[in-house]
């Protein structure tokens, strides 16, 4: 079992940056694979980026990467959303999700293969 708390979300101004944070309890945080998604109102949830158990491998929503980047600190239990060059249209509620086991880049958009999710985070980007 593992709990996630997620924490960074604020209002911004368009182009500012943002890093979230999502803190994981339980010893056994690396061997999780761990993901970002958002929901904005009105609309479906969507894959943000995804890390391995590692931290040596990534994958990125296509339409965030290069603005968009997502870590690991094992030593804190902790992972990490840096956004960039933020737009109104990344205004969401970011939720940070748990899947033990393997990353499989291809998996990893689909919310259906997490175990565990976080409550979420609101970003608001305003113009």
């Amino acid at each position: 079992q593992v709990q996630l708390v997620e924490s960074g979300g604020e209002l911004v101004q368009a182009g500012d940056s943002l890093r979230l944070s999502c803190a994981a309890s339980g010893r056994t945080f690396g061997s999780y694979t761990m993901g970002w998604f958002r929901q904005a109102p009105g609309k479906e949830r969507e894959f943000v980026a995804a890390i391995s158990r590692g931290g040596g491998s990534t994958s990125y929503a296509d339409s965030l990467k290069g603005r968009f980047s997502i870590s690991r600190e094992h030593t804190k239990n902790t992972i990490y959303l840096q956004m960039n060059s933020l737009k109104p249209e990344d205004t969401a509620v970011y939720q940070c999700a748990a899947k033990s086991g393997l990353f499989v880049p291809s998996y990893a958009p689909l919310p259906s293969i997490y175990n565990y999710w976080g409550q979420g985070t609101q970003v608001t980007v305003s113009s």
